[in-house]
């Protein structure tokens, strides 16, 4: 009977579940679970997004359609809403772009995104309460409060 003798013969015979698994360090495995607890609270801001949108744009039916000035609204509602599913595919591919920084060990945080999304979201918010208070506050059928 012939044996594998050499290492080569024994890679070439074994399976790959029977190596052995990396051992992965504690900081590793901290990095890759504050990556994913990162894209999970963007998550959450695209969907509030999202939802904020949905909000202002419904806002104009309760406002009678004979005041000046109310026609606009549904813009910053689709505005918020587009930022919204930006930011939730932004932080998709932000995610695998840390995870496959974390893995090869170059990462270096990136403070572009984070000004850009706050002076989008600022505008944006200016952009509602601007909305919000220009408008007299009146409501469809029940006249001026």
């Amino acid at each position: 009977m012939t044996q594998p003798s050499t290492a080569t013969d024994t890679a070439l015979n074994s399976s790959p579940a029977d190596a052995a698994p990396r051992k992965k360090s504690g900081s590793r495995t901290r990095d890759h679970l504050a990556n994913e607890r990162t894209y999970l609270a963007w998550m959450r801001t695209g969907v509030a997004l999202i939802g904020f949108g949905v909000l202002i744009a419904r806002l104009r039916y309760l406002v009678s359609p004979d005041v000046p000035g109310t026609g606009q609204g549904w813009l910053v509602g689709l505005a918020l809403c587009c930022i919204g599913l930006i930011t939730v595919m932004l932080s998709t591919w932000h995610y695998f772009s840390v995870l496959d920084a974390i893995e090869t060990d170059t990462y270096e945080p990136n403070r572009r995104w984070v000004i850009l999304f706050s002076l989008i979201v600022t505008l944006l918010g200016a952009g509602v309460l601007y909305v919000l208070f220009s408008a007299p506050a009146t409501v469809k059928g029940f006249g001026v409060i």
